[in-house]
């Protein structure tokens, strides 16, 4: 029965019915057992990531901050380029082996002759930029007010990225957030992760996604902000779930792009069986079994084909991070190989790996020069180890469960999916679950019509409760 294809016709009734109210309620127990054991809050604890040893005072002032170039930095851009040797590709392997070398040739082209940075500089300075230290390294922000119209209500949001994203991924997603004809407008503050982009990264080992929660949690009380909402995909799921999970009320309100529940346990493990064949018996919805099954295919042999980054960034970072910080073109094969295949993995049998169906080439390799010209490689891949370095799963944040009000916007291509039914094991107030229509990983770059309309309908319905 538990084979794919297989059907029920052979069970028993009586033991069916036997199996689905044990999976009920042993599901039922162990979440209830899960919530009354689980703490409400993460401490939020201090730490210090700087060089050397902490001082007695720390300066806690705020910079504007503006990204430059030089002649210099382009020259030595294309005489890198220019030194590139390719490989030819496989036939017909198109991105099933990784960038497809061919169109990797078009794309270097296009970015030796025709890229202009000196140009999408300006695009990036076009909101403000900002730097603070905090914890001993510098953190980097930007940060747009709202244009507010009468009667509207403005709140604070602070939008977190991933990798192997950056702050840039909200510039589409910014000006549908701070001029809107909604009740309420939003002021976005988007961070670097330090380590990231602009943001300095840590000089100390065991920075993770716990830290820089905790270091965004200063650095929107060093802003003034007592309460505010917080969004994030990828890494920044992560940061701003433990955001919310340290500081409760602080976080107004959590916006994720990415699901992350655990599904380890028992009554869950039942639902998969159930859920194929007897979906509503489990909480599934049709939407559900369609992203779901067949679900070795979807849930494991897709994750393998597509995590093998995963394994080297959580434990060798640095050794292949060398060839990347040496390379443009191998750092731009590397990171924009995963704008491909986390998009659509139907990308994967595309010669050009459908990248400009969603995106542009100058928005693409503008996220690549924000790698490239920070030297942040490294240390954003660092970020897996010490993440991953334990025992992931028994991780305080991962037992605690979030009390904040939340919004979930499940985007179909999204690698992995979480129903509704298993969100409630680690969100305790879902105040809205979305089934997007299309896109994938990043949401918000892809799509930030369907983003922007999403968060404001959530924060709407969280603002409408909280009001009466």
């Amino acid at each position: 029965w538990w084979e794919e294809g297989q059907t029920l016709g052979n069970l028993d009734r009586s033991k069916l019915q036997l199996l689905v109210l044990s999976s009920a309620g042993v599901g039922a127990v162990l979440c209830y057992l899960a919530w009354r054991q689980s703490p409400k809050t993460i401490p939020i604890g201090d730490g210090w990531w700087g060089a050397g040893e902490k001082p007695s005072t720390e300066d806690k002032t705020i910079h504007r901050f503006v990204v430059k170039t030089s002649v210099e930095e382009t020259e030595d851009l294309h005489r890198r380029i220019d030194q590139t040797r390719f490989t030819d590709p496989l036939e017909d392997s198109h991105f099933n082996y990784g960038f497809n070398s061919n169109y990797l040739r078009r794309v270097v082209s296009y970015w030796r002759h025709q890229f202009d940075w000196e140009e999408q500089v300006k695009v990036i300075n076009q909101y403000p930029h900002f730097k603070t230290k905090i914890e001993g390294i510098d953190v980097h922000f930007i940060h747009v007010r709202p244009v507010q119209k009468a009667g509207q209500t403005v709140l604070p949001l602070m939008m977190v990225h991933g990798w192997p994203g950056s702050f840039y991924e909200f510039y589409k997603i910014i000006p549908l957030l701070t001029k809107t004809d909604s009740d309420v407008v939003f002021e976005v503050i988007c961070p670097s992760i330090p380590g990231y982009g602009y943001s300095e990264a840590p000089h100390k080992k065991g920075f993770n996604t716990l830290e820089a929660a905790r270091i965004f949690h200063k650095l929107m009380e060093r802003l003034g902000f007592t309460e505010f909402y917080v969004q994030g995909g990828d890494w920044g799921a992560f940061i701003t779930n433990n955001m919310a999970q340290m500081k409760p009320e602080c976080v107004r309100g959590l916006h994720l792009n990415m699901v992350i529940a655990r599904t380890d346990s028992l009554g869950q493990l039942l639902s998969l069986v159930i859920g194929r064949y007897l979906p509503f018996l489990v909480g599934f919805t049709k939407e559900d079994v369609r992203r779901l099954y067949p679900y070795m295919e979807k849930n494991i042999y897709d994750i393998l084909r597509e995590s093998g980054y995963l394994h080297i960034q959580a434990t060798k970072p640095d050794t292949a991070g060398c060839g990347l910080n040496d390379s443009p073109v191998g750092l731009a094969a590397y990171i924009l190989e995963k704008f491909s295949s986390w998009t659509d993995l139907g990308n994967r049998d595309l010669e050009d790996g459908g990248l400009e169906r969603k995106f542009s080439l100058d928005d693409l390799l503008t996220n690549v020069m924000i790698y490239w010209t920070t030297c942040s490689i490294i240390p954003s891949m660092r970020f897996y180890k010490e993440n991953l370095k334990k025992d992931f799963k028994t991780r305080v944040d991962r037992v605690t469960s979030v009390y904040v009000p939340t919004g979930l916007a499940a985007f179909p291509d999204e690698l992995l999916h979480c129903p509704r039914a298993w969100a409630g094991s680690r969100f305790a107030d879902v105040r809205s679950f979305t089934y997007m229509p299309r896109g994938g990983h990043f949401a918000a770059f892809e799509e930030p019509q369907l983003m922007a309309q999403d968060i404001i309908q959530f924060v709407k319905k969280v603002e409408s409760k909280s009001h009466k």
